[in-house]
């Protein structure tokens, strides 16, 4: 997807991890993803560089779809849709 169509979606649960290192976004991201219906879309905000590569492999490890990441000014916005 291309950032606009990332920024366009409708975000049903969004996790703030801005202020944790790893492995805290992705703490927050499994606990997080408990908390939405299938289908539904969830974005991780993190400043953490391994955040880039560690939801992405664990969305999909876990059946959840990675939509993809938009860099914003100091951190990321990790989108994924949960399976």
């Amino acid at each position: 997807m291309t950032t606009d169509e990332l920024q366009g979606l409708t975000v049903s649960k969004s996790v703030d991890a801005r202020g944790t290192a790893c492995p805290g976004p992705l703490l927050a991201a499994k606990k997080a993803i408990g908390e939405i219906k299938t289908g539904e879309i969830m974005e991780v905000l993190s400043a953490d560089e391994g955040t880039k590569k560690d939801i992405p492999k664990w969305a999909e490890k876990k059946g959840h779809e990675y939509l993809g990441t938009v860099e914003e000014s100091g951190f990321f916005k990790i989108y994924m849709r949960k399976g």
